[in-house]
């Protein structure tokens, strides 16, 4: 319903922008703001994922070469930035598929009850696969070995016995993988079974590759380039940063060349049009109407669209100060505004079978969080967090970052210790300092921070509105 209901508003107000026929000039540009910032906030996704892209591959610090896994060897340190709300969970691996030629194939190894999801995003972060959509049971323990192999549309071809088929519509395919651990210790058992990743193009597969001991590519951290300090791989900097300074003739030149190698999905003809209405198409350099007056129209509609990829969508769901996205999470239709919204808060958001991401930055009496105070967050027994996999919550600075001033950094969760009282419930303490006993303690940062609750392979409940996070109480 919310999808539905999102997207009739969406594209009810894009017909009324488009009222201009065709082959006719209108008599004003009042249209025009209008069409810019609704095609902003239709190809944020796309731009963004293509900056991304371009960042995060190559031969310099911090890329990998295309069909290449790059993996994280530790844990984000104190401190960590990017990518923003860096995962404290579990040990990612990311990489950039290009399957315009060939089908590529991904190989996942034999996790022996560990923890462990994976995902693909095309180019307008729909997610395409993902190891959420095959599980079945009530709780998640691990995966065995398999192959997937992402196909370029329309191509016709034999694959290896045994590997599941994955159709993509997009030039490039983001891929990431996470295996939960505990840190410490734990990690070199992490990155035994990251070594088991492995991507290869169809050319290149060979017996020896199906079963994980050559033709495969992926960088370790013994590479150069291998290794990562974050938990969740990312383009070096920040694409978001990238393009939020783009004006209006980069942002839709750089939309315009990206759409030539990933056209959006047969849904889309009519967002195409308005594009098209403002001098976009695809692979032709933008040609933005650049009178005086026309120009300061694009800018305010350039200042609009960013403002509303940042709003979050009357769709998401929410309760006792909590926002998450709910059941259409990776998979948007034309709902753009969530596709975007989605994308500027969480690049590489998984579908709602993968991950529920939850976040507050208020108490119960609407205050910004800050470190000076101490808060409870309690969980009845009927109210703990529905996950098939695990779950935890980490605090982050305002802008996402892990505080450098925190004596440790943890994601507190029902992996680390959880303690529950007599009657079943739990009482999380979120605090700048430890509390007394220390037990079920979320360090925040000591100034104005915001809370991110993540449900690994969460249950139906989490994600159509029947469950809600508790309120985050200031003692």
């Amino acid at each position: 319903m919310y999808r539905s209901c999102s997207a009739l508003a969406c594209l009810a107000l894009i017909a009324g922008c488009a009222s201009a026929p065709e082959g006719a000039a209108p008599k004003s540009n009042g249209w025009m703001k209008d069409e810019v910032s609704d095609s902003y906030v239709f190809g944020y996704p796309l731009v963004l994922m293509d900056v991304s892209r371009e960042a995060a591959t190559g031969n310099g610090p911090g890329q990998a070469a295309t069909n290449t896994l790059r993996h994280a060897q530790s844990l984000p340190p104190v401190g960590a930035s990017s990518p923003p709300e860096p995962n404290l969970d579990a040990l990612a691996s990311s990489g950039w598929l290009d399957v315009s030629r060939e089908p590529v194939l991904v190989t996942l190894p034999d996790t022996h009850g560990r923890y462990m999801d994976a995902r693909a995003l095309d180019m307008w972060t729909n997610v395409v696969w993902s190891t959420g959509a095959a599980q079945t049971g009530e709780r998640v323990g691990g995966m065995k070995t398999q192959t997937i192999a992402f196909v370029p549309v329309g191509w016709k071809g034999a694959l290896p016995a045994r590997v599941k088929s994955v159709e993509v519509t997009t030039r490039y395919v983001w891929f990431l993988a996470r295996i939960q651990t505990r840190g410490g210790g734990d990690l070199a058992a992490v990155r035994r079974l990251q070594h088991g990743l492995q991507v290869t193009p169809l050319s290149a597969w060979d017996d020896r590759a199906a079963h994980g001991k050559g033709g495969a590519r992926g960088a370790r951290g013994d590479e150069p380039g291998g290794a990562t300090q974050s938990g969740d791989p990312a383009a070096p900097g920040t694409p978001a940063a990238q393009v939020a300074t783009l004006d209006a003739n980069g942002f839709f030149d750089r939309l315009a060349q990206a759409l030539e190698d990933n056209p959006p999905t047969p849904d889309d003809p009519h967002a195409l049009k308005i594009l098209g209405d403002i001098g976009v198409r695809a692979g032709d350099p933008a040609q933005l109407p650049s009178g005086a007056k026309d120009a300061a129209v694009v800018k305010a509609g350039l200042a609009d669209g960013r403002a509303r990829i940042a709003t979050p969508p009357p769709n998401l769901l929410a309760g006792n100060g909590w926002l998450w996205v709910g059941d259409d999470a990776g998979n948007y239709g034309p709902d753009y505004a969530l596709r975007a919204y989605a994308a500027y808060t969480s690049p590489g958001l998984p579908t709602s079978r993968d991950e529920v991401r939850a976040r507050v930055r208020q108490d119960s009496d609407g205050h910004q969080l800050n470190g000076a105070n101490r808060y409870t967050i309690h969980f009845t027994a009927k109210q703990l967090p529905p996950v098939r996999g695990f779950w935890s919550i980490t605090a982050y600075t305002s802008d996402g970052a892990l505080d450098a001033d925190a004596p440790v950094r943890v994601a507190f969760g029902e992996r680390s210790g959880a303690r529950r009282n007599r009657d079943g419930s739990l009482d999380v303490h979120v605090s700048a300092q430890r509390p007394r006993g220390g037990a079920n303690w979320v360090p925040a940062p000591h100034g104005d921070f915001r809370l991110v609750m993540r449900l690994y392979a969460p249950k139906p409940q989490a994600t159509d509105g029947s469950w809600q996070p508790p309120a985050v109480e200031r003692q």
